[in-house]
């Protein structure tokens, strides 16, 4: 397991101008993510029907959901620890976005209505750690979106350690039993469990294969230009990604 140092250093220094490029496929992708957490939203009965949800967005890199959540009458508030990434999404989409370690950022208790963790808990050496904190966080009754790798889907185990979600700084591989298991152990019920996948462009997509075969990602990349589909947007399913709703522990329960 790497140092605790090393993956904040990593974290920290994360940098990347793919995602920005691909800002419409980044946000269709989050308002499939944000309905899905609005279909499970439960009414807070101590408080009026006129007040704004809240969701924390932790590790939420350049912003794209929150803007979406915001743009769907959310107040948002997103923490990420890169300082590319937290600087465009407060100045480029004007978020409130703290560059901040996400277990440990200052943020009120008892107090958001979700919490979104796409991609993250896969980088978190103590995951069951973040489910307390964001049970924490949550108001009784407020549930968690996360989006992770599934190294049980046919795919991951049919390309084993050449799988694309095997890289360093994944020190989790979570099946959809596993993450239901560490789920219910800190008293968390899980509500879904479905496949999550993202949306980009053909080219995105094809270039990915570069991995593997920079020729071929060449080629299939220069056929998709010829047909002109390379700009199109694409969500392919490979069944490898899964988005877990879970509603945090009520007041009192033993985690």
């Amino acid at each position: 397991m790497p140092a605790d140092a090393v993956l904040e250093s990593a974290y920290a220094d994360a940098a990347s101008d793919d995602y920005v490029e691909e800002a419409a496929g980044q946000r269709e992708t989050a308002r499939r993510a944000l309905a899905r957490i609005e279909r499970h939203l439960v009414p807070d009965p101590h408080n009026g029907a006129g007040r704004t949800r809240e969701l924390l967005d932790l590790g939420c890199w350049v912003g794209f959901l929150l803007a979406e959540a915001q743009e769907r009458g959310w107040q948002a508030t997103g923490v990420e620890p890169s300082q590319f990434a937290s600087a465009y999404a407060r100045d480029e989409l004007g978020l409130d976005v703290r560059t901040a370690e996400l277990l440990t950022a200052p943020l009120p208790l008892a107090t958001y209505d979700a919490i979104v963790m796409g991609d993250v808990i896969e980088h978190l050496p103590r995951p069951g750690e973040a489910l307390d904190r964001m049970a924490a966080l949550l108001r009784t009754g407020g549930i968690a979106w996360m989006a992770l790798p599934d190294a049980g889907s046919l795919v991951a185990r049919r390309l084993g350690r050449r799988w694309w979600s095997v890289i360093p700084t994944h020190v989790q591989f979570f099946t959809r039993e596993s993450i239901r298991a560490l789920l219910e152990r800190h008293g968390w019920t899980v509500l879904e469990i479905a496949t999550s996948p993202k949306a980009f462009s053909v080219r995105y997509y094809l270039e990915r294969v570069g991995g593997y075969s920079p020729p071929v990602a060449k080629a299939l990349v220069r056929g998709a230009q010829a047909v002109r589909v390379a700009d199109r947007m694409w969500a392919p399913d490979f069944r490898d990604r899964m988005a877990v709703i879970a509603r945090a522990p009520g007041p009192g329960s033993e985690r």
